[in-house]
């Protein structure tokens, strides 16, 4: 098939990829024509593992290729994909002005029949009021469709080639049989392709995300009570994944989630219930429980170091946030750094994949290294907030000759108490007595 993919940023440069790697002809744009020229040379302006393999494949065997041409991507396909961002407003409400840009863009450029697919995650109502506008600008055979994608950072090239399910929301068996043909190579080994009206679709995306982010944040509000009560909040989570009514998954505590996806989410999914006259409670919950959650051990490192942190200096290990990708958005080290700051103390950090957004964001204010034991050297504190496997199991012998301090404070409950206070260290962990 012919696929046009408009925006390529996360979502959009996953879909590009992988649709041309399972043999289609794909065009993506973008109207950044910086990222356009780095995409055309076969880099990645974001770092997600696979795709930068799959892009130099697409792009070798000429199925794919980038443009900032809405008139040369449209008309040279038979499927465009709208996978443009759709921030947050003030109010917590989707901003839909760049998506609704592209859409009118698309439908100028259109000639004959088109199907349009949403990709990117919209409020209920959002995939219809497009089709509307795109057809009152003058494309009038324009049928349209909501596709969510599931894509995890850190994962996401893997999540679209085996997906748990595809989601189709479409009124029309012309469009849903277009699309299950798409998506057949995907699903052979029997993950579904479900079928259902366009705002069931837009709402699956929501809720799913919200649920996701509702059982972090509970299990961080347990932890919480776990300290309080002298229990262990590992013990607890693994009492409670034993039942098959629950499960394992999102049950660990930490310091809380970030990203572009759960918080975005969350937010839109109450400004949605606000439009709708209902309260969604629970989604307003785990929001307030996760911002919280970020600051939790800024209260144990300031007793710890004595009630001040100025001039003290504190390591971080782990700045983006989640492991397997260099996105800060809403990353919980970032909050965490920004309060340390305000505090007065000095910050030295550490990623093995974020360091260059990092001194974009903090610039001269934050001294990012080279290696997780460079940021330790000579620190009162070390907090561990992004649990990257390499953090998992550090030389605590050489950890202890770094440092001057002795406290660790674990954010992602990764590192072993025991082995930890055996090598003369204070331990700190989330919900851990």
């Amino acid at each position: 098939m012919r696929i046009s993919v408009i925006g390529t940023g996360y979502v959009g440069s996953v879909t590009a990829a992988c649709f041309a790697e399972a043999g289609h002809d794909v065009v993506g744009l973008d109207a950044d024509p910086a990222k356009v020229k780095t995409l055309s040379a076969g880099e990645t302006p974001l770092f997600e593992p696979g795709l930068k393999d799959l892009l130099a494949l697409g792009l070798r065997e000429k199925r794919l290729r980038f443009t900032t041409d809405y008139s040369d991507a449209v008309r040279s396909s038979d499927i465009v994909f709208l996978a443009v961002d759709t921030p947050s407003r003030e109010d917590g409400s989707a901003d839909l002005s760049r998506i609704t840009a592209a859409a009118e863009s698309v439908a100028r450029c259109a000639e004959g029949r088109k199907l349009v697919v949403v990709k990117s995650t919209v409020p209920v109502g959002t995939t219809r009021s497009l089709g509307e506008k795109m057809r009152a600008a003058g494309a009038p055979d324009i049928s349209v469709a909501f596709n969510p994608e599931f894509l995890k950072e850190g994962s996401a090239v893997g999540d679209f080639q085996r997906p748990d399910r595809i989601v189709i929301g479409t009124d029309e068996d012309r469009v849903f049989e277009v699309l299950r043909k798409l998506y057949d190579p995907f699903v052979r080994t029997g993950a579904p392709i479900l079928r259902m009206g366009i705002e069931s679709a837009e709402l699956t995306k929501y809720a799913s995300n919200a649920f996701l982010a509702t059982r972090i944040s509970f299990m961080n509000e347990i932890a919480r009570l776990c300290e309080k009560v002298g229990a262990d909040v590992e013990a607890v989570r693994r009492g409670m994944a034993c039942d098959s009514r629950i499960g394992s998954k999102f049950l660990f505590a930490g310091i809380g989630f970030g990203g572009s996806c759960f918080p975005k989410d969350l937010r839109a999914l109450a400004a949605s219930g606000r439009s709708a006259g209902i309260r969604m409670r629970i989604a307003e919950a785990a929001l307030a429980v996760n911002e919280e959650q970020k600051l939790w051990l800024l209260p144990r490192i300031r007793k710890e170091l004595g009630g001040s942190l100025q001039g003290r200096t504190v390591a971080v290990w782990g700045l983006a946030f989640k492991p397997r990708t260099d996105d800060l958005r809403e990353a919980p080290a970032v909050s965490i750094i920004r309060a340390l700051l305000e505090d007065g103390a000095v910050v030295r950090a550490f990623d093995p994949v974020a360091g260059a957004n990092a001194r974009r964001l903090f610039g001269s204010s934050v001294e990012i290294c080279d290696s997780q034991y460079e940021a330790a050297r000579g620190a009162d504190a070390l907090i561990l907030a992004t649990e990257w496997a390499e953090f998992r199991s550090p030389d605590l012998d050489r950890l202890a000759t770094v440092m001057r301090g002795k406290l660790i404070l674990d954010g992602r409950n990764v590192l072993d108490p025991s082995e930890v206070r055996g090598h003369g260290f204070m331990y700190v962990g989330v919900g851990r007595p």
